[in-house]
């Protein structure tokens, strides 16, 4: 299963829920271009030197698991959600070499076992057959709220405004940039989550899945 959509939209808290449900495997790809970010960072690689971060993004041995990710066997689950991280993830994630790294390395998850795999191009260039795409959405208030209650439940002040243009720049990055920008396909089901309940939107989704591939089974 792909879910696609912008930051904020609820895509990593639905995918989670519905891996849960259909017994799927989890994947986040967001973290892990956060993780090549991170490595970066920690070598001191300018993002904009393509070749260094496409050598890094090629070696990074990422390994995901339920509610963890590693990064060349170290526990980075806190590390990428560090603001500086995200704001690299953005970056990096627009640099083709890094794109190819790592769509290489989904593809070789995807093909292990069944997953739930969410991200901003998994149904348009990862899994192009994927039996069911989601391309989920909300208004941009509502996703700028939802990641600052997401941040202060971590303990992180934000101010709004600010976390409104990152969200706005990051958005515009990954919608314009040349390799694989974030659209969403043609055969997706768009859903707008603003102003549902997560239990609505994980109803929504399975119904979808039911339709498609479970032959009417119940998954509760």
């Amino acid at each position: 299963m792909a879910i696609d959509g912008p930051a904020g939209a609820g895509k990593s808290t639905i995918a989670r829920r519905l891996a849960e449900r259909l017994g799927f495997t989890y994947i986040d790809t967001g973290a892990m271009y956060r993780a090549v970010a991170l490595w970066g960072l920690e070598r001191q690689v300018d993002f904009g030197d393509m070749h260094r971060m496409e050598q890094l993004a090629a070696a990074a041995e990422i390994e995901l698991a339920p509610g963890r990710i590693l990064l060349n066997g170290t526990d980075v689950t806190d590390a990428i959600r560090r603001p500086e991280v995200s704001s690299g993830a953005s970056k990096v994630a627009v640099i083709p070499g890094v794109r190819r790294a790592m769509v290489a390395k989904q593809r070789a998850l995807g093909e292990r076992t069944s997953v739930v795999m969410e991200g901003r191009d998994i149904g348009t260039v990862v899994f192009p057959k994927a039996d069911v795409k989601i391309y989920l959405d909300a208004a941009p208030e509502e996703r700028v709220r939802r990641r600052a209650l997401e941040m202060r439940g971590k303990g992180q002040e934000v101010a709004e405004s600010a976390l409104a243009a990152e969200m706005g720049e990051r958005d515009r990055r990954d919608s314009t940039r040349p390799d694989a920008p974030l659209s969403q396909a043609l055969d997706a089901i768009y859903l707008d989550s603003t102003g549902l309940a997560i239990e609505d939107v994980e109803e929504a989704v399975l119904k979808l899945v039911r339709s498609r591939i479970t032959n009417g089974r119940d998954f509760s």
